[in-house]
């Protein structure tokens, strides 16, 4: 099947126009690198100091490591760094590896993801092929993730059943396997040395309260909200690179809880991969402010999304 339909950004800007989203910073991408980290270090301080926020510390740390998913994306890109080098160091180490990714692994499978979106050929089309559903399936799927099924079917059943080069039953998206079966003994060398450091902090119950459950709950269930937005009921893929994905305006809760660091305008990602996400807000209201953004699959916000994916009866 041939690739994806591009456009290029002469058909929609002018060079000058253009050049604003060309260029990269030195300092913008390491520097939500380390905001990602400090909304983490906050949220589980204030989760030790004041246990009664303890519900609210684990959205918000379930958030921040799907942020840091996001950010190895964004390194996916190239767009964390000038460098190379440290751009692939901060993604992998500093973003991969803490939630069990790797961004080697990555990398090649979500390029082609770009190549062949919504195609037969696109590894991400189980996310959105099935919808829409029902309301009662997908109630079933959020609570798999907020109980912690997903979890463990992700991070013990899917790698145990790569060493036995199996896979579980049920097992069918390949994102599955490379970001959480290929990359186990770093997350676990990582994750021992966290646990060394919550003990020499005296707070050992946080590793396991405000780290690994947000990890297991949470993060499991903003991941899946956020590629039923990216992709789920959006037709005319195939045709127009207008329609290749859905951006969601996303409100200042939605940001904080479900979707950072811009993943919401992921229509224009789609359309200039290599915009750096702190530019994808600029470059909304420019394709917005030209007639070819009509075609494009906008949403008012995540509700109405579910809405959208659920519009299947029982």
């Amino acid at each position: 099947m041939p690739a994806a339909p591009r456009i290029a950004p002469s058909v929609v800007f002018t060079p000058l126009e253009w050049a604003p989203f060309q260029t990269r910073s030195a300092w913008a991408g390491p520097l939500l690198v380390v905001h990602c980290w400090v909304v983490i270090a906050l949220a589980v301080a204030a989760g030790v100091v004041l246990p009664w926020l303890i519900p609210l510390c684990v959205m918000i740390v379930g958030t921040r490591q799907l942020g840091l998913a996001i950010l190895m994306h964004e390194a996916a890109h190239g767009g964390l760094s000038k460098s190379p080098r440290l751009n692939d160091f901060l993604g992998h180490w500093l973003c991969a590896v803490p939630i069990g990714a790797s961004l080697a692994a990555y990398r090649p499978y979500h390029l082609t993801h770009h190549r062949f979106a919504q195609q037969a050929e696109d590894p991400d089309l189980m996310l959105s092929a099935p919808f829409p559903v029902s309301p009662a399936s997908l109630r079933r799927k959020l609570i798999r993730d907020l109980t912690g099924q997903t979890f463990f079917k992700q991070r013990v059943l899917l790698p145990l059943a790569q060493r036995r080069e199996t896979r579980p039953a049920g097992a069918t998206h390949d994102y599955e396997a490379v970001v959480t079966g290929r990359s186990v003994l770093p997350f676990l060398i990582f994750n021992a040395v966290l646990l060394a450091g919550f003990v020499a902090a005296g707070a050992w119950w946080a590793f396991f309260v405000l780290w690994l459950l947000p990890m297991a709950t949470w993060f499991p269930m903003v991941t899946r909200l956020r590629n039923i937005a990216e992709h789920a009921c959006v037709e005319g893929s195939a045709v127009d690179p207008f329609r290749a994905a859905r951006t969601t305006r996303a409100a200042w809760w939605e940001r904080a809880f479900i979707a950072p660091y811009w993943v919401n305008f992921h229509a224009e990602h789609h359309l200039f991969m290599h915009v750096p996400c702190w530019k994808l807000p600029a470059l909304h209201r420019a394709i917005h402010a030209r007639p070819q953004a009509q075609a494009m699959e906008v949403s008012p916000g995540y509700l109405d999304v579910i809405r959208t994916a659920t519009r299947r009866p029982a």
